[in-house]
């Protein structure tokens, strides 16, 4: 049962080991140059960022459309939802 057990773990560890070298080595392979990996980097991070605001204005929107169909409703929520459009709305004129 213990030889078994050590067995598989040692099986198991081999195996990672194994599929660890095979993607540092297509790593290594594909990123020969360390300017190549920076340039690709400050890319990456470059349309990561522009895609999270254009993203974010895209659900503020959307969110500030949806309260603006409830501004009718009676009480003070509807006052209230008038309240954040309107704020909303002016600090993104300014």
């Amino acid at each position: 049962m213990v030889v078994k057990k050590t067995k598989n773990k040692l099986e198991r560890e081999h195996e990672l080991g194994s599929r660890r070298a095979v993607i540092e080595d297509l790593f290594y392979d594909f990123n020969s140059s360390r300017i190549k990996v920076y340039r690709m980097n400050f890319f990456r991070g470059m349309f990561f960022g522009v895609g999270t605001v254009i993203g974010g204005t895209i659900v503020v929107a959307i969110v500030v459309w949806i309260l603006n169909l409830f501004t009718g409703i009676p009480g003070g929520i509807g006052e209230f939802v008038r309240y954040v459009v309107e704020t909303v709305q002016q600090s993104s004129q300014k």
